[in-house]
């Protein structure tokens, strides 16, 4: 029987050693891609592209489903011809991965092309990045968040801050450089906090003004410079609802675009429960309200939409699964209920 339980055991270290050599071997070969041109340049020739019209990503539907289709290297080259345009075009895109067989992962943005040409030989069409993200496949989300990301962001660093000069991005997409100033300016993020708040048997959730009718989600806000995390929820949670928190804990973290390249940071806050009286930031937030366990299960339930009741008031709704904020409140509720 010890034979037998030392054998399973060996094959199942095998079977992790071989999945981390296949991550490794996979996060080796993108640093290749982003660090040589010319190999970069090749991988372009037998890659597949996500394709982007002014930052709004390319879907397919399928019945009741929307597929993010990669279109390959030479599909890619049909359309161009049938653009008028030449294979330099490709040049403008930016590596975003790869496969675990290699092949390597593009966005390719056609803002200057005939948006009407694409959709129709593709069959498919180009949807704002904040719908798609209700519609496409978990698995989908964050690979066109972080490759929208890039392209905004080569988009508005086409000129070096310190020269006025213009910059040039190498192959991959990974970095931008000004040859008259010699500056390297690479892709970055802004941290942002994301909390939902607590007083033991409550969450706490808000809206602003400019969210869909009836979505409500956790507090979130910018990190300010010289903030670490802990100050930030604090900060964020005294500016925006005049409550103290008393304790937190971070939960996890997610790449997330809007409204430009964040990454934002879950936690947990719990405030006592005497000192729970919300004093609201109108210059902020539209409304900010405490939700029971009941009402927040009922609004799970409900789903991405909610119907608009005979007094003008919509029902409550929260995140897509996609958003980390629907992973705090799933949290809350599993931590409430076990």
């Amino acid at each position: 029987m010890a034979a037998i339980y030392q054998a399973v055991y060996r094959r199942a270290s095998f079977l992790i050693c071989r999945l981390h050599s296949t991550y490794v071997k996979k996060m080796r070969y993108l640093n290749e891609l982003k660090e040589d041109d010319s190999l970069c340049r090749q991988a372009q020739t037998s890659g597949t592209f996500y394709l982007f019209h002014n930052l709004s990503p390319f879907l397919q539907k399928n019945g009741t489903k929307y597929l993010v289709p990669q279109i390959s290297a030479a599909e890619m080259k049909r359309i161009l011809e049938i653009l008028k345009e030449t294979e330099q075009w490709i040049e403008k895109s930016v590596l975003i991965g790869c496969s675990d067989e290699h092949v390597p992962h593009f966005a390719l943005e056609l803002g200057a092309l005939e948006k009407s040409v694409i959709e129709s030989e593709l069959k498919g069409s180009f949807t704002d990045l904040r719908k798609a993200l209700f519609v496409v496949d978990e698995k989908d989300s964050p690979l066109l968040a972080s490759a929208q990301s890039l392209l905004r962001w080569h988009d508005s660093h086409q000129y070096c801050s310190k020269s006025g000069q213009p910059t040039q991005k190498n192959v991959a997409g990974s970095k931008r450089v000004c040859h008259a100033s010699g500056v390297i300016y690479y892709p970055q993020m802004s941290p942002v906090v994301i909390t939902l708040v607590s007083d033991g048997s409550r969450c706490l959730l808000a809206r602003q003004p400019s969210f869909p009718q009836g979505m409500y989600t956790a507090l979130s806000g910018f990190c300010d410079m010289g903030e670490n995390v802990e100050e930030t929820v604090r900060r964020e949670v005294a500016e925006e609802v005049g409550l103290e928190v008393e304790s937190l804990w971070y939960s996890a973290s997610q790449h997330w675009p809007f409204p430009s390249s964040c990454l934002m940071i879950a936690c947990h806050a719990l405030v006592r429960p005497q000192q729970a009286e919300i004093s609201m930031n109108s210059l902020e937030l539209e409304e900010a309200r405490w939700f029971g366990l009941e009402e927040i299960v009922e609004c799970l339930k409900r789903g991405l939409r909610s119907s608009k009741q005979d007094d003008g008031s919509f029902l409550p709704w929260f995140p897509p699964k996609q958003a980390i904020a629907h992973q705090l409140i799933c949290e809350w509720v599993k931590e409430q209920t076990s």
